[in-house]
């Protein structure tokens, strides 16, 4: 059975024979009943199939229910083009999210193509003025391989149309202009596009990676649309119309349940009015109402004219047709039922998320059976089931979806349709603090041509104290790193002081810190070896269950998410004691792993404790993990101060007696009366944000039972490197494919403002965090709420109230009946609320970075963009405050994001993992370095017995060797470029490193390819143990190490290969001078000599 049979079974009820013969003509409205679950997605589809030459307008009385209709259309209609046309957000004062903005350009576009033949959208959409199709024309770009285009007029006219200029493509609506390379990303492109001009001729087209930059496939055709917002600026009066401007005269309309057309018009109508009065009182510039949406009225008239079908609640209005269908039986988890239901003789149609799922739940169906169960199980996604009556000699049909037999929220989940690219590292900027590996603290002062000799190099120049000023050359670029600190994003510390060219204070800290790392990473080499020396009893292999519980995971695992379960069961199937910390941003995919731990753990006969430091925390784990193991034999209790003594003490009797599998709890589980009866695993969740008692309790009992650390906390990368022998830690920083970037704003407080937010949200049918941090004034900040924003469902939480006076209305805001929650930081951590996306933290000011971090992780976890609003009194905020909040308000990425943005966590991460002990050393000579001291610490102490990396050769040679402004414009880049250089070790990461160089920036001029062919020979060079190779003229000479021994004979051949002579100038050191006798230029036959012996 098929998903097309269910079609046809709906076709063969009388009533739907009765409403395809009587359709509604144009001003005519038929009112239909007995559509539950996913009934209503079900009928628009059959119409679709039997009315081919029809458009279809499906005005969903929101976004959350177009976003299900339009997941179920998917599901339902495999050929026929289905697509949604969402409302902008906000009222003119804030561009379109970029998802939006992206769907609402692509729809208008494939619309004037007439690709559509359902369409999903929302009263309010269909409310606001958007410029049509008909007049894009002018706007939107074709692209071709042989077009002749001006660079410069083309870059002209994306600005035009809404697209950013910048250094190097990494988000949609940008563009770049490098030489004779043109990147473009547009809305409507599955990837960037990059085109290749020969003068103004389009030579190549090819699609890229933003992750890499580098080309992946060519491409015949590339459509550049406008930008959403200019595509409203540009439109003039008259092209200002409504979408529904471009419905065909027999278009038909359907409301679903819930759509009241005209007074959803009118109170976006009025609301527009107010929020556009209180954005003009705050300075903004924002369009009259008029231009911005069309009057209810006319846009009812509008949508009248077509035939409209509206599907009714019977208990409020009087149908015209009912449908008989019904809603299955609830399953409520018990498999014999669901075994019995889909064997009573009625067709049935179960509908899993995934495969894995769907051989799950035959395998379910199928125990102890003799007969295979006569189910059909599809992967396909549905909102809801429902029954079908027996029509027309058949037995009817039931559908039943896997989300509701196991009772499982089913979340709409859209793929982002654009992705940003990642930033490695922090650029150097003019002003930033620098450290050299020999000369210390300095100001670098930007980058610099100069003449040396005849040669042209590139010098990163650094200021000391006195003025004194040091020109690094950027191909020695690695002796130089950014300073940070523990404290960079306190403006509390001072900043660092400058050290003395050729003084002896900075060689002195060096090599204080250089014996500290030392120290520091033999005890941690000490710990290791005796974790390894430690043994317990394997936990069991992967069984039946643990594959059916990873199967039933609803959401498609990250590539980081299957390494994290890899890792972990490696490390639980051997014989040591698991110590692994998991490292990844709120909503990763941490509690996951640790849901799978602890099954794990279960399955070997053993107990599990979850250790978390708030009791919101426990209570959201607690949910968690009862949901995800709700299908096994497995007893998960709570230990928290949202259980009465009474019902602790039962938890200890149990937990003692093994009646109880998994226990999560607050330090409370640390106590001495807490005691199990066989203890195997204990995850720990933010092990920072306990005690000094609790994690020497902690330490004890990592040396005999596993151990698994969970840490929302950014570590960074080079750190996890150096460490990666000396702890067991996984990195998880893949975002989940439907994650945004929370916008943030830093705004005085203002009534406005919040009433405008919070009503944003709710329009949306989301919800909202008010974070107010102060308990005796927090029930009077809701009250104020109440008055500005009257419509919405307020209250309040904080630590001080009676247990399960929290816990419920915690449990209303999670279920959604609490439309805003006043709270204090008690939301810090725990709560995973995905309709909640905007935050208001009033008196932001007084947080520290870390805690507004981890408060703006509550929002922006779905596909919605989502909002933080730190608000401050604008005439109090002092200077340290003030940079805190715009480090916030500034970086707002994803994935490498997120690492790069909030200094301040990366060093708390650090902090956890080194101790507090080192942090003076890494003040003292600046983060990085001391991060790269202790990498080669590390390699020194565990590489043994293995070679050292060899020296690079010194290259001199007068000519110009360089990176021209002309090809690479951007400082950032151009330094990006030097550092890599500066660090390979291979002839071929350099060849690696010129063939992307051609791909991004164009074919390489003279000083460019001049610059790589000498990284080549210090690196070939310094493999064959030359110390230095000097060219003057049409003469080289070649001065090899003392400890070297050369490869005469290969070297040999190789100069003669070449047309080079070679003379041995000196015995030892081994010192060879070179002519060139003909055949190529010496730096090109010098490179291709080396290379052929390397």
């Amino acid at each position: 059975m098929s998903l097309p049979s269910l079609l046809d079974a709906i076709e063969r009820l009388p009533a739907f024979t009765r409403l395809f013969n009587t359709l509604p003509a144009p001003r005519d409205v038929v009112r239909l009943t007995g559509l539950p679950g996913s009934a209503d997605a079900t009928l628009v589809a059959a119409l679709a199939r039997r009315l081919p030459t029809r458009f279809l307008v499906v005005a969903a009385d929101g976004v959350p229910q177009a976003e299900r209709l339009l997941a179920d259309l998917h599901t339902l209609l495999d050929e026929t083009p289905v697509a949604l046309y969402p409302p902008r957000e906000g009222f003119g004062e804030l561009e379109p999210h970029v998802e939006i903005a992206g769907e609402r350009v692509e729809t208008l576009e494939r619309l004037s193509r007439g690709e559509i033949r359902v369409l999903l959208t929302t009263p309010r959409a269909l409310l606001e003025r958007t410029r049509l199709p008909a007049a894009l024309a002018d706007l939107r770009i074709e692209l071709r391989k042989g077009d002749v285009r001006r660079p410069r007029e083309l870059a002209e006219h994306l600005e035009r149309i809404g697209f950013e200029r910048v250094p190097m493509v990494e988000d949609v609506a940008q563009f770049s202009l490098r030489g004779g390379i043109f990147d473009v990303y547009s809305f409507g492109m599955t990837d960037p596009v990059r085109m290749e001009f020969w003068g103004d001729e389009v030579v190549d087209l090819r699609h890229f990676d933003l992750g890499s930059q580098r080309s992946t496939r060519t491409v015949d055709l590339a459509i550049v649309l406008p930008v959403d917002g200019q595509v409203h600026e540009e439109a003039t009066p008259g092209d200002r119309l409504s979408i529904s401007a471009l419905f065909p005269p027999d278009t038909l309309v359907i409301h679903p349940v819930g759509t009241h057309l005209l007074p959803e018009l009118k109170r976006t109508w009025d609301e527009a009015a107010h929020h556009l009065e209180l954005a003009r009182r705050r300075g903004e510039d924002v369009d009259a109402r008029e231009e911005l949406f069309e009057a209810p009225e006319h846009a009812a008239a509008t949508l009248s004219a077509f035939g409209t079908l509206r599907l009714v609640d019977p208990m409020a209005e009087e149908a015209d047709l009912a449908f008989p269908v019904r809603q299955p039986e609830p399953i409520d988890r018990d498999i014999r039922r669901l075994r019995a239901l889909v064997r009573d003789g009625v067709p049935t149609i179960i509908l899993c998320d995934n495969e894995g799922q769907a051989e799950r739940l035959e395998e379910l169906l199928n125990e102890g059976t003799r007969d295979p169960s006569p189910a059909a199980l599809t992967v396909g996604a549905l909102g809801g089931g429902f029954v079908l009556p027996p029509a027309d000699r058949e037995r009817g049909l039931r559908v039943l979806t896997d989300h509701e037999i196991f009772r499982r929220e089913r979340r709409v989940r859209r793929a982002r349709r654009y992705v940003s690219g990642g930033v490695e590292s922090l650029a150097l900027k003019r002003g930033d603090y620098v450290v050299h590996l020999e000369h210390g603290v300095g100001i670098f002062r930007g980058i610099e041509t100069i003449f040396v000799g005849q040669s042209t190099v590139e010098v990163a120049v650094v200021e000391y104290e006195g003025g004194d000023r040091l020109n690094v050359p950027l191909y020695r670029i690695d002796q130089l790193e950014r300073y940070r600190s523990a404290d960079d994003v306190n403006d509390e510390t001072p900043p660092p002081r400058l050290h003395k060219l050729g003084g002896k204070r900075w060689a002195a800290q060096r090599d204080r810190t250089r014996a500290a790392i030392q120290e520091m990473t033999l005890e941690l080499l000490d710990l290791y070896a005796r974790r390894k020396v430690a043994s317990r009893p394997a936990h069991v292999p992967d069984t039946a269950w643990q594959r059916q519980l990873e199967s039933s995971f609803l959401f498609e695992d990250t590539p980081d998410q299957r390494k994290a379960t890899g890792d972990v069961k490696r490390d639980m199937e051997g014989t040591r004691p698991m110590d692994r910390l998991l490292v990844g941003d709120v909503g990763y995919g941490k509690t996951e792993i640790a849901v799978r731990a602890a099954f794990k753990a279960v399955q070997s006969g053993r107990q599990v404790a979850v250790l978390v430091p708030t009791t919101i925390l426990a209570d959201q784990h607690a949910r968690t993990f009862g949901e995800r193991l709700a299908d096994f034999p497995i007893r998960v209790a709570v230990m928290s101060r949202f259980q009465s003594a009474k019902e602790q003490a039962a938890t200890l009797a149990e937990l003692a007696e093994k009646k109880i599998d998994i226990v999560i709890g607050t330090h409370r589980l640390l106590s001495p009366d807490v005691s199990f009866s066989e203890l195997g695993l204990i995850i720990v969740d933010e092990e920072h944000r306990f005690g000094v008692k609790h994690k020497e309790r902690l330490k004890q009992l990592k040396l005999e039972t596993d151990v698994l650390t969970l840490t929302a906390t950014p570590i960074p990368r080079t750190l996890h490197l150096s460490l990666a022998g000396l702890r067991d830690m996984t990195l998880m920083q893949t975002p989940p494919r439907d994650r945004s970037p929370v916008l943030t704003f830093v705004e005085p407080i203002d009534d406005g403002l919040i009433d405008e937010g919070i009503s944003r949200e709710l329009d949306r049918g989301g919800q909202v965090f008010f974070v107010h941090n102060r308990i005796e004034t927090i029930v009077g900040m809701a009250d104020h709420l109440r008055r500005i924003v009257p419509r919405a469902r307020i209250a309040v939480a904080h630590g001080q109230m009676r247990e399960h006076e929290l816990e419920d209305i915690m449990h209303r805001f999670v279920n959604g009946e609490i439309d805003v929650l006043v709270s204090t930081l008690i939301v810090e951590s725990g709560l995973d609320v995905p309709n909640a996306n905007t935050m208001f933290v009033n008196r932001a000011d007084h947080l520290g970075l870390a805690q507004l971090y981890q408060l703006r992780g509550r929002v922006g976890r779905s596909h919605r963009r989502a909002y933080c609003y730190l608000l401050v009194n604008d005439t109090a905020v002092d200077p340290e405050a003030e940079r805190r909040l715009q480090v916030l308000e500034h970086h707002t990425e994803l994935g490498a994001g997120y690492k790069i943005a909030l200094k301040d966590m990366e060093m708390r991460g650090a902090g956890n993992l080194l101790g507090a002990e080192q942090s003076g050393y890494v003040h003292a000579v600046g983060f990085d370095l001391y991060l790269r001291m202790l990498d080669e610490t590390v390699q020194g102490l565990t590489r043994g017995d293995a070679a050292p990396r060899p020296q690079p050769a010194d290259v001199s040679m007068d000519i110009p060797a360089y990176l021209p402004d002309d090809y690479l414009e951007s400082q950032e880049a151009k330094l990006d470029v030097y550092k890599r250089l500066a660090r390979f070790e291979t002839p071929e990461e350099i060849e690696a490193l010129r063939a992307e160089l051609r791909d991004r920036f164009g074919a390489l001029p003279a000083p460019a390819d001049a610059m790589l062919s000498l990284a080549l020979l210090r690196v070939a060079g310094g493999a064959l143990g030359i110390e230095g190779i000097l060219v003057r003229g049409e003469e080289a000479r070649i001065t090899f190490r003392d400890s070297a021994i050369p490869r005469m004979k290969g070297l040999s051949a190789a100069f003669h290969e070449v047309q080079f002579q070679a003379e041995v100038r000196r015995a030892h050191p081994l010192s060879l001078k070179l002519t060139r006798l003909g055949g190529a230029g010496l730096l090109d036959g010098l490179v291709r000599a080396l290379r052929a012996v390397v």
